[in-house]
């Protein structure tokens, strides 16, 4: 008896071959899809939503296979969402040069006040 876990994506309508990645990868374009936002905010979310992607990976997949899988589940919220589109452009630049780094940059850390500027509001 075939042990592969199958789950049905609601997304897409078809069997996707792992429940845990499929669930995953939706979860990410979810996310993502929040609409117009700032072009750094984008950024900053398309890069953490590759990211978030790339970590759910499982270690014997084949990569290019499944860049493909995302940016076909992804592609159509480009339009409405510049976060999946900075998704979708980090999928297809790592296909294209899978041995070059991605610059993947965040804003730096910032403190936002603490406990003084709780004290402060009161």
């Amino acid at each position: 008896m075939d042990q592969t876990r199958l789950a049905i994506s609601p997304l897409t309508d078809r069997l996707a071959p792992c429940a845990e990645g499929a669930m995953l990868l939706e979860l990410t374009v979810t996310q993502l899809d929040i609409g117009h936002v700032p072009p750094e905010r984008a950024l900053e979310l398309g890069q953490l939503g590759y990211l978030q992607w790339l970590d759910g990976l499982p270690g014997q997949a084949s990569y290019p296979a499944e860049a493909m899988r995302a940016y076909t589940l992804a592609a159509p919220f480009i339009r409405n969402s510049p976060a999946v589109a900075v998704f979708c452009d980090l999928l297809v630049t790592s296909t294209r040069d899978p041995l070059s780094p991605l610059s993947l940059t965040l804003r730096p850390r910032h403190r936002r006040g603490g406990a003084q500027a709780r004290r402060a509001a009161y």
